[in-house]
């Protein structure tokens, strides 16, 4: 990514998710799941970026490695992104394991394995949810997740399936965390769709329809 406007990153890397993040009123909030969804975007540029599936592995275990430094608390200084991402570890408690499975995941698409959508849409999630809401919330949001990974993939049909039952299991989560889930509800949609979607979303959360 290029100079440190994480936000504007983010909105060209994923304009579904920046869209999303709109609803997040606190500031502070909003930019620790911006500076994830910064992360998540720096992983998925890595293949457009060179020229050998070899050199895109290597740089995913620089990513790997720099976990170690995230998760003990010492920022790699100079970077913006793992700067914020240490700090939002430490203040959100967040576990490793979706962070060490999404790197995986992003080796295993290099090598064209197929694509695991809890790593890259399901653990994401969670840990948005808990940056905005805390703990104990993972569970609902897993069959939203995986809307989202379905939709994203091409399998339309099956995300349209599966999205009553996400639907029902997000009920139990608190409205303010909706912004972390409200992208499950695009799929591949234009604008003014999207925003419709979002909008549904948040009235199925806050117990409106």
């Amino acid at each position: 990514m290029n100079g440190v406007d994480l936000e504007g990153d983010v909105r060209q890397a994923d304009p579904d998710r920046w869209l999303s993040s709109r609803f997040i009123g606190d500031a502070r909030a909003r930019a620790d799941v911006i500076a994830l969804y910064a992360f998540e975007a720096e992983l998925m540029a890595i293949p457009t970026r060179v020229t050998q599936p070899l050199l895109a592995e290597m740089r995913y275990v620089w990513w790997r490695e720099q976990m170690d430094g995230v998760f003990a608390g010492v920022a790699r200084k100079g970077h913006p992104v793992l700067e914020a991402l240490t700090d939002i570890v430490a203040r959100h408690a967040l576990p490793r394991e979706p962070f060490d499975a999404l790197i995986e995941a992003h080796v295993g698409r290099v090598q064209e394995q197929p694509h695991d959508l809890d790593a890259f849409y399901v653990g994401p999630m969670q840990a948005a949810v808990q940056v905005l809401v805390g703990p104990g919330h993972a569970a609902a949001v897993v069959d939203a997740g995986r809307v989202r990974g379905l939709g994203q993939t091409g399998r339309i049909e099956e995300a349209r399936a599966l999205r009553p039952t996400a639907n029902r299991s997000l009920r139990a989560l608190p409205v303010a965390a909706f912004p972390a889930v409200a992208h499950a509800g695009l799929l591949n949609t234009r604008a003014p769709e999207a925003v419709k979607r979002l909008r549904l979303t948040a009235a199925i959360l806050t117990g409106r329809i």
